[in-house]
């Protein structure tokens, strides 16, 4: 017999293609309750016939927080733990038993032994062969009452109970996100818009808000508005205000503004030198310059950090081949064509798929041949 009650919970909207592989994904749970906001294909149908509890509401005009709290509404009130997934997005094997056990082994130094949040690793992107490529730490799961869903989009689920929040990390489960191509991502822009007026103060939303601008490339409109959010007396996440950066920086390289660029990304390994992200960005644009010297060194700066980071976003091109590969360039352009070649041997170690990776190291042995005679 099951110890905790745990429920998976959901909303959705012509997803019918993914409900098989999703239910297969979440039949660990006691319960899967999905709320569907109109769905026009069998969706609603594929996922009772599966087993779900399925409710139909339609959100009018649309926010993600309303429709994930109509959703958590829908779960039973006699549930231990709450988990909100979205269909495109699969757990791990085994998944169940890491929560029960990082749950009931928690010791709580508030008061007993309950645990009121879980965060868990995210794979929100994955590389052809199926390994991570941009990851962090996930926070969707957590016990049934004192929580509701904040913001419209980008919504976080919020702990309104009379207690300070109470965290533990769930070690070895994992959900991997599986994206439709096609779904447009168009609302974005438009409801950040809507939750900056409605909440200026917001740090969280006006960071989303110049991201996005970033994303769509209004490249002036994304400068100003994190520059804003740079300077709002709540903005004091080191990490995110490094990534605030790192999207100014792209913004001016953007507007060829070069000067810009380079200084907001200095300011961004400021911020945060312990994430490989501002350098090997700031080494990718250097070579765009071939600015080689800056590239090389960034990058050697880089590559002597070892562990992602366990509170932020972990960029994909920052952990794999990508570092090596650009100073194995880098070094031979400076005339390092020893360490070019060290460097171009480990990139293609890490990603011997890519026939680019393995001329290089044949290209770079014929110029220390011909040195040689």
């Amino acid at each position: 017999m099951n110890s905790l009650k745990i429920c998976v919970y959901a909303i959705c909207k012509n997803e019918a293609k993914f409900v098989d592989e999703w239910m297969d994904s979440m039949g660990e749970a006691d319960l899967v309750v999905v709320t569907d906001t109109g769905s026009t294909d069998d969706t609603v149908e594929k996922l009772r016939a599966r087993g779900a509890v399925v409710h139909v509401n339609e959100v009018k005009p649309w926010r993600f927080d309303k429709a994930r709290n109509i959703s958590l509404d829908h779960v039973p009130e006699d549930t231990d733990i709450c988990i909100c997934t979205d269909l495109d997005e699969l757990f791990n094997a085994g998944w169940r038993k890491n929560l029960e056990e990082a749950w009931l082994n928690h010791q709580s130094s508030i008061k007993g032994p309950t645990a009121k949040c879980g965060r868990y690793l995210y794979n929100w992107s994955l590389k052809p062969d199926g390994s991570p490529d941009v990851q962090f730490v996930y926070f969707k799961v957590h016990e049934r009452k004192d929580f509701s869903w904040k913001c419209p989009v980008h919504e976080y689920v919020s702990y309104d109970g009379p207690l300070p929040l109470e965290k533990i990390f769930i070690e070895g489960m994992v959900l991997s996100h599986y994206p439709d191509a096609e779904k447009s991502r168009g609302s974005y822009l438009p409801l950040l818009e809507m939750a900056v007026e409605e909440d200026p103060d917001s740090e969280r939303m006006r960071y989303y808000l110049g991201r996005e601008y970033m994303y769509k490339g209004h490249w002036q409109n994304a400068i100003d508005t994190l520059i804003y959010f740079l300077n709002m007396p709540s903005a004091t996440w080191r990490e995110e205000r490094c990534a605030a950066m790192r999207w100014i920086a792209k913004s001016y390289h953007s507007l060829n503004d070069k000067a810009n660029a380079y200084r907001w990304y200095y300011k961004a390994i400021g911020e945060a030198p312990h994430l490989r992200d501002p350098y090997v960005e700031f080494a990718t644009m250097c070579n765009d310059y071939r600015d080689w010297p800056a590239a090389y060194f960034l990058l050697q700066e880089a590559l002597k950090i070892t562990e992602k980071s366990n509170v932020y976003v972990n960029m994909g091109y920052s952990w794999d081949h990508t570092p090596h590969d650009l100073c194995a360039i880098a070094a031979f352009n400076i005339g390092l064509v020893d360490i070019s070649l060290e460097h171009a041997k480990k990139a293609y170690e890490i990603a011997p798929d890519i026939e680019r990776l393995k001329n290089n190291i044949t290209a770079i042995e014929k110029v220390i041949e011909s040195k040689k005679l």
